[in-house]
């Protein structure tokens, strides 16, 4: 056996830190491949077993036995011998006498001289290939296993908006659509990742991080919560906008148990341990309950509703609040009522209602108007009153005149006739 395949087999066992059984029976392939290639003919199934203390190759062609095909009997199911890898049981008992179906066959096949330079320069090429494959397969069984859970991770390079992160035994992608607008990426910063997936392609694994993706924050409460990474606490829903705030539904079926208090720990070391990690995003948490009207009255928080009317055939809440919580039941750019409505499932429509002080204002003002009216009604029909009755004066004078000046011309008549 020469060297360099000796050496071949240190190195590439160094270097890619698996096991020497591992490194054998890919060079036993490799050599297997190197003689076919060389000095196989095509009907030889090429098997190369390798002795790694004694330095010795030995190359078979190794066949298993089959029945013969009786051409005299048709009604015996017609098959096909493929002789690279098979032998008639007839054959077979030419080379070893005592020979039955399903026995392999193994004749010794001569190893030319120069074969183990051939092999030297190139197993070495076949091995690295054979490994290579076996060390992808292995980082993607590996990380297939972690999809859907958090990794640490160190940014190592940026490349058109994407960067690629150093996760330990390859490089994973943290492509741009999966970063937080907010956080800034730098060269040998240190984070956790969410392993969004993990595919095969012609290249090998391809891991796929995320910052954005809401599982994140669970599996940092997971991480950092023991009632909720050994169940005792339960994550019910989560909503978040990425770098700005999450709110975050916490349930436990287990009496003396504060689920609330639990994932914001002793003066909120816990929470903040998460916040931190989050680079400062906002976490709101919240009581989860069966009830719509209180789960949905929890989501609110910090806000306090007044009254909650609930539209159950379309999904719609109507929430009802005073004017000194509209604000925060509303949060900054509708943040706050937005998340409450991914968390809770329900189409939640904040509208603000009057306080005490406005309504008995608002009341005051209403009797004012209502008195008001009231006096310029009767006013009204004061003037028309007095219409009514100037227009009674003046009729009643012209009545007079008319009367006056018929009596007038009465008389004027009684004298002209008494002149003549």
């Amino acid at each position: 056996m020469s060297n360099p395949i000796i050496n071949a087999i240190n190195q590439v066992a160094q270097e890619k830190k698996i096991s020497k059984e591992e490194v054998l029976a890919a060079l036993e392939k490799a050599l297997a491949s190197a003689y076919r290639k060389d000095f196989g003919e095509p009907n030889q199934n090429i098997v190369v077993k390798f002795d790694p203390q004694a330095f010795k190759i030995e190359v078979f062609d190794e066949k298993t036995v089959v029945e013969d095909i009786d051409k005299n009997n048709e009604q015996k199911e017609k098959r096909k011998i493929n002789f690279k890898t098979e032998i008639p049981l007839s054959e077979a008992k030419k080379i070893k006498k005592d020979a039955k179906v399903g026995d392999v066959i193994r004749q010794e096949l001569p190893t030319p001289s120069n074969f183990g330079r051939i092999a030297a320069q190139t197993a070495k090429q076949v091995i690295i290939q054979r490994l290579r494959e076996s060390e992808r397969e292995r980082i993607y069984n590996t990380y297939k296993a972690q999809e859907g859970k958090i990794i640490d991770g160190v940014i190592q390079r940026a490349e058109r908006g994407h960067f690629f992160v150093d996760i330990g035994d390859t490089l994973a992608r943290f492509p741009y659509q999966e970063q937080v607008p907010k956080e800034k990426y730098k060269q040998g910063q240190k984070m956790k990742f969410y392993v969004l997936s993990v595919e095969k392609t012609p290249r090998g694994p391809e891991i796929i991080l995320s910052r954005r993706h809401q599982n994140l924050v669970k599996e940092l409460f997971a991480l950092e919560i023991p009632e909720i990474a050994d169940g005792k606490v339960e994550i019910k829903a989560i909503s978040r906008l990425p770098g700005e705030r999450s709110k975050v539904a916490v349930y436990s079926k287990e009496q003396g148990i504060d689920p609330i208090g639990a994932a914001i720990g002793q003066r909120g070391i816990r929470i903040q341990s998460i916040i931190n990690e989050l680079r400062g995003e906002k976490i709101d948490v919240v009581e989860y309950s069966e009830d719509p009207e209180k789960f949905i009255a929890n989501a609110l928080s910090p806000g306090k509703v007044n009254q909650i009317i609930l539209e159950e055939k379309e999904k719609k809440a109507k929430v009802k609040v005073l004017p000194d919580q509209f604000s925060l039941v509303i949060g900054r750019q509708g943040q706050n009522v937005r998340l409450a409505s991914l968390l809770t499932g329900w189409q939640i429509e904040a509208i603000q209602e009057q306080g005490e002080e406005e309504q008995k204002q608002e009341k005051q003002e209403e009797q004012k108007q209502e008195k008001e009216q009231q006096e310029q009604t009767k006013e009204e029909e004061k003037k028309e009153g007095d219409k009514k009755k100037e227009k009674e004066k003046k009729e009643k004078e012209n009545k007079s005149d008319e009367k006056n000046k018929k009596e007038n011309k009465k008389e004027k008549d009684n004298k002209t006739n008494k002149g003549k």
